[in-house]
């Protein structure tokens, strides 16, 4: 079969299954996801060999488009209201639930460390696709308004997914050197972290000069040379050992705070993308993934996932424990960071395309973790948020005033 029929039939067969699960009140990803396993199962071993080569550049675009469309949506002014509670969310639940499943990963599954830590950071990351649809709603209803409760967990999971990347990428460079982690390893994180910053910094401020010099060019045309140098910079963060995808992210901020118009412009182009790189990411994923390789994980990767929902509602709260939220906030926080999607798909073959030996089982975790916290988080979501956050109506307090 051709590589044209092919990626025809993955972007149809991924929109119908989004349409079905929306109409079914699921969340869409599920739906993509769920397209690809059938498509996967229908084309057996007729999929081209073009196409593998090329997904691991389409899975890092889609990361790609949505780190942008995260750094695109933070400010200075949204940084101050969220103010230590956004870093610690980002943060803190990451690490607890990343350094927990490192240990589980290693006693049920026996993993190498280095295989471990992957695994671990991988299915550590929250999923923007669902969180930023359900947390804007929230906001646009006017719920957690009074502390910017929805604010805090969109800006903590942009951060908090930029966190668990990085700390993946370091892992799966640690299994390629041998396998052997090192001192020099681990601190080497926080310099890839402080580098991939300076770097979007860089690459950021040389786009608001060059948009400012360039003033007779269209917005399509903007987001081609922002991506085409956000690839670039990736390119860079590789070979250099860096976190560049933080380095989009602050990208995006940059431009939103030295030309905010170009901004706007850029996310609306950004948002249009993301509809067909979603598709291609989701569906991507379930062609990808066999059924031996569920069956393979079977009841432990249940409770490795577990376990991890339970280390991560531990991190949140520690995040909040300081902050001025009350323990009903608290917990919707708590809920809001259940769902897994985006970095799961993005990342869950990654091991299996290197030739990692426990691929196979990595690859099926991301695709539990997706179909167990994705349809449970929305669900969640949707239920307590109302019941757990205020509401705050902007023309009612006027009004008093």
């Amino acid at each position: 079969m051709s590589f044209s029929v092919i990626f025809e039939v993955i972007l149809l067969s991924g929109w119908l299954g989004s349409r079905l699960a929306g109409r079914l009140g699921l969340p869409q990803v599920l739906g993509m996801l769920g397209a690809g396993i059938l498509l996967g199962l229908v084309l057996e071993q007729r999929v081209p060999p073009v196409l593998a080569g090329i997904e691991p550049f389409l899975k890092s675009f889609a990361l790609l488009v949505i780190l942008l469309r995260a750094g695109l949506g933070i400010n200075r002014k949204i940084l101050k209201q969220t103010g230590i509670s956004a870093l610690l969310m980002a943060a803190l639940p990451c690490l607890a639930k990343g350094v927990t499943l490192y240990f589980v990963f290693q006693l049920i599954f026996n993993f190498p460390p280095a295989v471990a830590g992957m695994s671990a950071f991988m299915l550590s990351a929250v999923s923007p696709a669902v969180i930023v649809p359900s947390m804007l709603n929230l906001k646009e209803l006017g719920y957690g308004a009074n502390k910017q409760v929805p604010t805090i967990v969109l800006a903590g999971a942009s951060l908090d997914d930029v966190f668990a990347i990085t700390l993946f990428s370091v892992f799966l460079r640690i299994h390629q050197g041998g396998g052997q982690l090192a001192t020099s390893d681990l601190l080497h994180i926080p310099g890839s972290i402080v580098m991939g910053t300076l770097l979007g910094l860089v690459f950021g401020f040389f786009l608001v000069w060059f948009f400012r010099k360039v003033k007779r060019i269209r917005a399509t045309e903007k987001v081609i040379v922002l991506i085409g140098l956000c690839l670039v910079m990736i390119e860079i963060g590789d070979y250099y050992q860096i976190a560049s995808f933080l380095g989009a992210m602050t990208i995006g901020y940059v431009l939103f705070e030295k030309e905010n118009k170009i901004a706007k412009e850029v996310s609306g182009k950004l948002t249009k993308i993301w509809i067909f790189a979603e598709i291609v990411l989701f569906v991507l994923i379930g062609v990808g993934l066999h059924p031996a390789h569920l069956k393979e994980v079977g009841w432990k990767g249940l409770l490795v996932i577990v376990l991890g929902l339970l280390a991560r509602s531990v991190g949140v709260m520690l995040a909040t424990i300081f902050s001025r939220l009350n323990r009903r906030e608290k917990l919707f926080c708590v809920i809001a960071y259940l769902p897994k999607a985006t970095v799961q798909a993005a990342l869950g073959s990654v091991p299996l395309a290197m030739g990692v030996t426990e691929g196979g089982a990595i690859l099926a975790m991301a695709v539990m973790s997706i179909f167990i916290s994705a349809p449970l988080g929305v669900i969640l979501i949707k239920y307590f948020g109302p019941q757990l956050l205020a509401r705050h109506h902007p023309s009612k307090a006027l009004s008093r005033a």
